[in-house]
């Protein structure tokens, strides 16, 4: 053989793995994930998420990269993150709640979008329709606004002695309002009166818990988003500290200690993501994938924080409930 044609030769067999290189770096997907929660919230979320897309038949390393960024609560570290993320390219985006799809959107219009925990994504302007959404973004919402008189209703069960219930919510949700509205028309029809404290950190809520706590027949509403995830510990603790009976958007609030709560399953509406994610990477349009709303509910109660505020629950709620703590 003489030498130029095996330095040809040579440089064929090189190049192969080269070529293979690229290709597979073609094929590998990107999805990226915007979330207020803090790592140690996400971890059971993304255990799930990740557990249903390797049974759909896609592995991280092999032909997906999933790139979670999780601002803990911060909104404006939020939408720093979406847009390093939009700025990646990816094949689609897993935003979380109302303000990880809206900080998605304020960098693109364009990228492909599943959401989760998003409430009446069609009066944001974020979709045309729950049936055909109409764009590039679908997903699963989480409460209908309404459920904010079912959390007064709960509560009422609990402490019948209830006069004054405070909202704990952030205003940078744009759901808070409507919330807010809903809660404070129940309490009407039921002689209970109503605030919102708005909270942007740990210090504003605990000054909202210490003055909720000198209103007589006080008890808590804590609204469902990141900040108040995040902080659970704090408002765990002063409702405790404070002899207030409490209701949460989410189990892991009760699990941790709070009193009761009424929401979503966490872990299904990750692998009911993945389902859709799964459908857009082989080629649907998420124009064309109804948003879902949730099928299922939780209703969490933890008998022994109920004991420690000196509470009886009444035996029907405990029958009704998913899981009681003791």
């Amino acid at each position: 053989m003489q030498r130029r044609e095996f330095i040809t030769l040579l440089g064929g067999v090189a190049a192969w793995p080269l070529a293979a290189r690229a290709q597979h770096d073609k094929e590998m997907k990107r999805i990226g994930i915007v979330t207020g929660f803090s790592e140690t919230e996400m971890r059971p979320l993304l255990a799930a998420f990740r557990e249903r897309l390797k049974a759909l038949g896609w592995s991280e390393g092999g032909n997906i990269i999933i790139d979670a960024r999780m601002s803990g609560g911060d909104h404006a570290q939020m939408k720093d993150d979406a847009g390093a993320l939009v700025a990646l390219n990816p094949d689609v985006i897993l935003a979380q709640g109302t303000p990880g799809l809206t900080a998605v959107r304020q960098h693109s219009r364009t990228v492909f979008v599943v959401f989760v925990l998003v409430a009446d994504p069609v009066r944001l302007g974020l979709v045309e329709s729950l049936a055909r959404p109409g764009g590039y973004a679908t997903g699963f919402t989480n409460f209908e606004f309404p459920i904010g008189g079912k959390w007064l209703e709960l509560l009422r069960e609990l402490a019948p002695r209830l006069t004054h219930v405070t909202l704990i919510a952030n205003p940078e949700n744009p759901n808070a309002g409507q919330f807010s509205q809903f809660i404070e028309r129940a309490g009407r029809s039921h002689a209970i009166a109503v605030s919102t404290a708005s909270v942007h950190n740990q210090r504003e809520i605990e000054l909202a818990i210490a003055a909720a706590a000198q209103q007589p027949g006080g008890g808590l509403i804590i609204f469902p988003d990141a900040l108040t995830i995040v902080h659970r510990g704090v408002i765990i603790d002063l409702a405790a500290r404070h002899k207030l009976p409490a209701v949460y958007p989410f189990r892991i609030l009760s699990t941790d200690g709070g009193l009761i709560a009424y929401g979503l399953d966490f872990p299904e509406l990750y692998r009911q993501a993945a389902n859709y994610v799964d459908r857009i990477l082989r080629g649907e349009k998420p124009a064309d994938l109804p948003v879902q709303a949730p099928a299922k509910f939780e209703l969490v109660i933890n008998l022994k924080t109920a004991k420690a505020l000196g509470l009886t629950v009444p035996p029907a709620l405990l029958t009704g409930a998913d899981e009681v703590i003791e």
